[in-house]
């Protein structure tokens, strides 16, 4: 039986990419990190019956930083549930770096969750009485990480988003944007193709806001993929593309920068 190497990489686990043809052996372009197709969701039946999604298509190339916006009952959350695999579409097809997620066995969905996409949500989810260390060793651990390993790895992502004066600390020995930052760190640790954030400044003041959203701009300008979740005009201008629902359908697609490069807030600064 064949294992993911500790880069988050499958090695024959039964996550495989789609064969994509010829064509695309002669384009020789990877596939993108995110390709939504048709997706429609629905719940209940007669008259209860619920159109959360009614045929949403979305790409999303490596590099991209996009914020989803919507207010409440767009179709938004349902959306995210469906791009973080914690949901599946009722129809469509929605494929992660080209792998097929509806093709996948429970397993093997909870192998790609692991170790491709990065989560940061508006409660910050972390482990009260497990140190901002161990909360994010956790997903290497459950990925079969060693201890040296994950140590040294959990330690330059708290680093990364600068926590490395804090890193024995519990949670309730952080603040609200400190806390934020651990989870920004625990999702970054496993080196996902995708981070997904849902509403991540919510619970935040302006400052610590601020802090987050800087991060997410340094790491969008490093070259990650990164997804946002928010109702929020002024945290959707630091993302590159702005995509728009209402009742389930797309009905902006803007992009605010180029893929490659800064997001516009840091191009703004460089800016002569």
């Amino acid at each position: 039986m064949t294992r993911w190497d500790g880069l988050g990489h499958p090695d024959g686990d039964g996550v495989q990419p789609v064969s994509y043809g010829v064509a695309a052996l002669e384009d020789s372009r990877t596939p993108p990190v995110l390709d939504v197709r048709e997706v429609r969701k629905i719940y209940g039946d007669g008259d209860a019956t619920v159109h959360a999604l009614r045929g949403i298509s979305i790409s999303v190339d490596r590099g991209d930083f996009v914020a989803i916006m919507g207010a409440s009952g767009s179709g938004k959350s349902t959306l995210m549930n469906i791009l973080g695999c914690l949901d599946v579409p009722s129809s469509g097809n929605y494929l992660v770096d080209g792998t097929d997620v509806g093709a996948l066995d429970d397993r093997q969905l909870a192998i790609l969750r692991n170790r491709k996409i990065g989560f940061v949500f508006q409660s910050f989810n972390l482990i009260p009485r497990m140190s901002a260390l161990a909360n994010v060793e956790l997903p290497l651990a459950y990925g079969g990480v060693g201890a040296s390993a994950r140590r040294k790895r959990a330690v330059a992502a708290l680093d990364q988003v600068g926590l490395a004066d804090r890193i024995h600390h519990d949670p309730n020995e952080l603040s609200g944007g400190q806390q934020q930052r651990v989870a920004v760190a625990r999702a970054l640790v496993t080196a996902p193709s995708l981070l997904l954030a849902d509403e991540p400044t919510g619970n935040l003041d302006t400052k610590s806001t601020e802090d987050v959203l800087q991060i997410l701009d340094r790491l969008s300008a490093a070259g990650r993929t990164i997804v946002l979740i928010t109702h929020e005009d002024d945290v959707a201008t630091h993302a590159k593309r702005v995509i728009r629902l209402v009742d389930g359908q797309i009905i902006e697609d803007r992009r605010q920068g180029p893929v490659e490069g800064p997001p516009p807030r840091l191009l703004s600064k460089v800016a002569p």
